[in-house]
C-alpha cells in the first residue's frame, strides 16, 4: 500500500507538474499573442517611419519661392566665372596668325574646319589642373560661388557625356572628367558651384546653331568674300559638317541629355548659366527648362530664350548698368580681367585690382552681383596676372567684405566721392560708405538724411570718425589721408531703417 500510495503520490505529483505545464501552456498562448501584437506594432512602426521619411522628402522638395532660392545669391554678391576648354590650346593663334575677338570664339572667328579643330583637341592635356587650388583662390578672393563653362559654343564638354563623344574623357589624352573633382572641392570648401552651358550654339555637334561673324572679325582671309557668302546662306555655319543634322536633332540628342547629366551627376548645382539663344525655339526652351525640376533650388539667368524665358536674373556683360537701367530685377554683371574670356597668350591688358574692387562696390551699391572671369591655360593653370589680382582683391575683401556681403542698394544712388551699400540690422541700419576719391576738403555729405547716428568708424581699424547732422544732412569729416587707396570704407551705424 505504501508503495502504491507512493506511486500514486508521485503520479499525483506528476499530475501537478502536468497542471504546471497546462498553466504554462496558457501562459505560452498569452505570450504568442503578445508576440503577434509586437509584430503588428513593428510593422506599423515601420510604415510610420517610411511615411515620415516620405513626408520629409516631400517637404525638402517643396517648391521654393524665388526669394527663397535667391537668398544665398543675394547674400554672396561676388563670384568667379571660369572659361576653359579646347580654345585654350591655340590661345588666340591659329596657323601662325593672331585671330581677332575673344579667345573662346577662335573656331568661329578663324572659320576653322570641324575636322581640324577636333583633331587639335586631342592634345588637350591639363596635367597641372588642381581644382582644390582653384576653389581656394576663389574663396581667398572673397568669392562665394563659381560658374564654369561645362560646354561652350565649340561644343566641347568638360565632362563625361553619353550624348556626344566630343568630350574631355572620350576625345583627349587627359581622359578624365574635369567637373567631378571641381564639384568635390567646392563642396569641401563651402563654395557654391554653377554650370555655364551653351544650349543653342554648338559648332561641332551637328545641328547646333552658329552666330554669323564676318571673316574680317577674325583675320583678313583672302577667301573672305566666298566664306561670308557661304555663312550668309547657311545661317552662320562655315563647314558642311555642321549641318548634317537638324537643330531639333541636336536639342533632343545632345543638349537635353547633356543638361540632364549635369543636373544629375554632380551633386547640388547652384546655378545654370545659359548662353546665347541663337536659333532657339520655344519648343527647345521648354524641353530644357523642364529639366530644372532635377534641381529644385537652382538659379538660372535670362539667356535661355528671350523674352518668354526670363530666368531669375539679368546678365549685363562687360558693363555695369546705370541707375536708369535698373528695374528691380536681380542682375549680375559678368566681366573679364583682361580683354578675353577664354585664354589668349598675348592678352596682358589686365584691369588693376583697384579698378575691380571699385567695380564690385559700384555693382553692390546698385543691388547687383559681380561675376569676375578667369581663363585658365591649356595645362590647367590660372594666368599669373589673374592669380595676383585675386590675391589683392582678397586682401581688401578680408578687411572690408562686410561692405559687400548681404548688402542692399544705396537709397541715395551714387556719389561723386564713392559708393554706399546698406545692411539691415534688426530695426536699425548700417551704412557702408566706400570713399574712392579722397576730397581735398576732407568732407563728404549725404543729403536727405534724417536718422540718428549711433556710431561712425573706419571699418578697417575701428577708429571713430567725426560727424555732424542737421537740416536733413549728414556730414562726415575724414582723416587727413585715405587709409586705403582702392576704397576706404566708413561704417555708420544708424538708428531705424533707411
Amino acid at each position: 500500500m505504501a508503495k502504491g500510495e507512493g506511486r500514486r503520490a508521485k503520479g499525483k505529483g506528476h499530475g501537478a507538474w502536468g497542471m504546471g505545464r497546462g498553466a504554462w501552456g496558457m501562459g505560452h498562448g498569452a505570450w504568442l499573442q503578445i508576440f503577434k501584437t509586437i509584430k503588428i506594432m513593428r510593422k506599423t512602426l515601420t510604415v510610420l517611419i517610411v511615411l515620415i521619411a516620405a513626408l520629409q522628402t516631400l517637404a525638402a522638395q517643396k517648391v521654393l519661392t524665388k526669394d527663397e532660392r535667391m537668398a544665398w545669391w543675394r547674400e554672396a554678391r561676388f563670384g568667379m566665372f571660369i572659361h576653359w576648354g579646347v580654345y585654350s590650346i591655340p590661345a588666340g593663334i591659329w596657323n601662325g596668325r593672331e585671330i581677332g575677338g575673344i579667345g573662346e570664339w577662335i573656331m568661329n572667328r578663324g572659320k576653322i574646319p570641324v575636322r581640324d579643330y577636333t583633331e587639335m583637341a586631342k592634345q588637350f592635356n591639363p596635367v597641372k589642373y588642381n581644382p582644390e587650388a582653384w576653389v581656394k583662390m576663389a574663396k581667398d578672393a572673397g568669392m562665394k560661388y563659381i560658374v564654369i563653362t561645362s560646354k561652350h559654343h565649340d561644343g566641347f564638354a568638360l565632362f563625361k557625356s553619353e550624348a556626344s563623344k566630343w568630350n574631355v574623357v572620350d576625345h583627349t589624352v587627359y581622359g578624365k572628367d574635369l567637373l567631378k573633382p571641381l564639384a568635390e572641392a567646392c563642396e569641401k570648401h563651402g563654395i557654391k558651384l554653377g554650370f555655364y552651358y551653351s544650349q543653342a550654339q554648338d559648332w561641332v555637334n551637328p545641328g547646333g546653331s552658329a552666330a554669323r561673324r564676318l571673316t574680317k572679325e577674325g583675320w583678313p582671309n583672302p577667301d573672305s568674300v566666298i566664306i561670308d557668302a557661304y555663312t550668309k546662306e547657311h545661317n552662320g555655319h562655315w563647314d558642311p559638317a555642321q549641318e548634317t543634322r537638324s537643330f531639333k536633332d541636336y536639342i533632343d540628342e545632345v543638349a537635353v541629355p547633356q543638361v540632364r547629366e549635369l543636373l544629375t551627376n554632380y551633386g547640388k548645382v547652384a546655378v545654370l548659366w545659359w548662353d546665347t539663344p541663337t536659333g532657339m525655339t520655344d519648343e527647345a526652351a521648354v524641353k530644357l527648362q523642364s529639366l530644372l525640376t532635377l534641381q529644385p533650388e537652382i538659379i538660372t539667368n535670362d539667356r535661355l530664350k528671350r523674352p518668354n524665358f526670363p530666368g531669375d536674373h539679368k546678365t549685363p556683360e562687360q558693363r555695369i548698368p546705370n541707375l536708369a537701367d535698373l528695374d528691380g530685377t536681380d542682375w549680375e554683371t559678368c566681366m573679364t580681367m583682361n580683354g578675353t574670356w577664354g585664354y589668349k597668350s598675348y592678352d596682358h591688358n589686365y584691369k588693376t585690382p583697384k579698378t575691380l574692387i571699385r567695380n564690385l562696390l559700384d555693382i553692390a551699391s546698385k543691388g547687383g552681383n559681380f561675376l569676375l572671369n578667369v581663363g585658365p591655360t591649356a595645362e590647367g593653370e590660372f594666368p599669373p596676372e589673374s592669380i595676383e589680382i585675386l590675391k589683392e582683391i582678397g586682401k581688401w575683401m578680408k578687411v572690408n567684405g562686410e561692405a559687400v556681403y548681404g548688402t542692399k542698394a544705396s537709397p541715395w544712388g551714387i556719389f561723386d566721392w564713392g559708393r554706399c551699400t546698406v545692411k539691415e540690422n534688426g530695426n536699425n541700419s548700417i551704412l557702408y560708405l566706400s570713399v574712392f576719391d579722397w576730397p581735398a576738403e576732407r568732407v563728404i555729405t549725404i543729403d536727405n538724411f534724417n536718422n540718428r547716428i549711433s556710431s561712425i568708424r573706419l571699418l578697417a581699424s575701428g577708429t571713430p570718425v567725426k560727424y555732424s547732422t542737421g537740416n536733413g544732412r549728414l556730414i562726415i569729416y575724414l582723416p587727413e589721408t585715405a587709409p586705403d587707396p582702392a576704397a576706404t570704407v566708413i561704417k555708420a551705424e544708424v538708428r531705424g531703417r533707411i
